[in-house]
């Protein structure tokens, strides 16, 4: 901007006005770019009108572009004929300067919920209850696959994985059952099981983490290799804590974590088990029945109609047909970025909010030509579930 007066000036000089530079020195000592010691000495001393006007665009010029757009601005209020004739332009005000933005600050540990949060969201019709009773009763099922029977599937760092998760769930008051190295039948078996644990009755959540190899729709057992398919279903696990096989979870969130690829191509190169490996991945290659005639003419009072599926909400390693990452030694990524976050900010973010923040973590994720994309999957929470941490 003070180019722009330095190219009018002498335009400027021949066509302003006294009683514009009058009404100028006005509003520029309003602006506070001239004092009132500055726009006196430039009356006083000047006799001519046109030294008065040099004087001014000068004094201005000096003190830098914001002052001189002002100027600039004023003129075309007070003579839009001589700001028209001079070509001048004030322009939009400069932008403020970007802030960095701050670098995340990791913890290490659960940061607690304080008691004023929960009492907070106790009458929230949009929140799933959560009394500190059902909190304590709170369960998680954990399976890790980490050894299988053919050792080259073995998914070194998972014990990382399984102790990181542990932890996790322990500080947000799930009892664990856990179970290590199960076969596709295993897992059918144990999910079966947790579907009739007796604290289902008395807890407002539960969670499900199952880590393993995996494939599209189904998380592989430990004998699984090219001449056996032993695989669980992930459709079972909304079959077996669903409304139908487990009321006990009647209206309470459901929440599912699943480490396992969903297949070997798309968003990511595939890479080998051996030992140099950075990252590994977690690839090994790599309908309803329908109302019997005459149930609309049913007159049982004590029968109702239930959500076949509901208040579930399930985060996947990655998008279908893609691989899943594993670094040797501190474990997949999938788990230590839930780890991060949740141990950050679930005293204040709901589940919803938490995994978005997870699949946030991955959009800055490169290495090399390797790329992961966490998914939410089948999500039919009709509320905010929060964890209150430390109650």
């Amino acid at each position: 901007m003070a180019e722009e007066l330095h190219r009018v000036r002498k335009k400027f000089v021949d066509k302003a006005s006294k009683e514009l530079i009058n009404q100028l020195l006005d509003d520029i000592l309003e602006d506070g770019i001239v004092n009132n010691g500055e726009k006196d000495s430039m009356i006083a001393e000047k006799t001519s009108r046109a030294d008065k006007a040099r004087c001014l665009i000068d004094t201005v010029k000096k003190k830098g572009n914001e002052a001189s757009r002002k100027l600039i601005a004023h003129l075309q209020s007070r003579d839009p004929t001589l700001y028209n004739e001079l070509g001048l332009s004030s322009g939009p005000p400069p932008p403020a300067p970007l802030e960095a933005p701050k670098e995340q600050n990791w913890s290490n540990a659960l940061i607690p919920t304080t008691e004023a949060f929960w009492c907070k969201k106790q009458n929230d019709r949009n929140i799933y209850p959560a009394a500190k009773s059902s909190i304590r009763n709170r369960v998680a099922l954990l399976i890790t696959n980490i050894k299988f029977t053919n050792e080259k599937l073995n998914r070194r760092g998972a014990e990382k994985d399984e102790a990181n998760m542990e932890k996790l769930l322990t500080s947000l008051g799930y009892e664990v059952v856990k179970h290590t190295n199960l076969t596709g039948k295993a897992i059918n078996d144990s999910m079966i099981n947790f579907s009739k644990h007796p604290k289902l009755k008395e807890t407002d959540s539960v969670m499900v983490v199952i880590m393993s190899h995996g494939k599209l729709g189904a998380v592989l057992g430990i004998n699984h290799d090219e001449k056996c398919d032993d695989e669980f279903p992930i459709n079972n696990i909304y079959k077996h804590l669903g409304s139908e096989k487990c009321p006990a979870l009647l209206n309470k969130p459901k929440i599912i974590i699943i480490q396992a690829c969903r297949g070997d191509e798309g968003g990511s190169v595939l890479v080998s088990d051996a030992a140099n490996s950075a990252l590994v991945c977690d690839d090994v290659k790599q309908p309803s029945p329908s109302p019997s005639a005459g149930d609309e003419n049913l007159e049982d009072d004590a029968l109702r109609c239930v959500h076949k599926e509901k208040d579930f909400i399930s985060l996947l390693s990655s998008t279908p047909e893609t691989v899943s990452y594993r670094h040797p030694e501190h474990g997949s990524l999938l788990i230590q970025y839930v780890v991060m976050v949740l141990n950050t900010f679930a005293h204040e973010d709901d589940i919803d909010e938490l995994f978005r923040k997870v699949m946030q973590r991955f959009e800055d994720f490169s290495i090399q030509s390797k790329r992961q994309m966490p998914t939410k999957d089948r999500c039919t929470l009709t509320r905010r579930f929060y964890f209150f941490p430390g109650l």
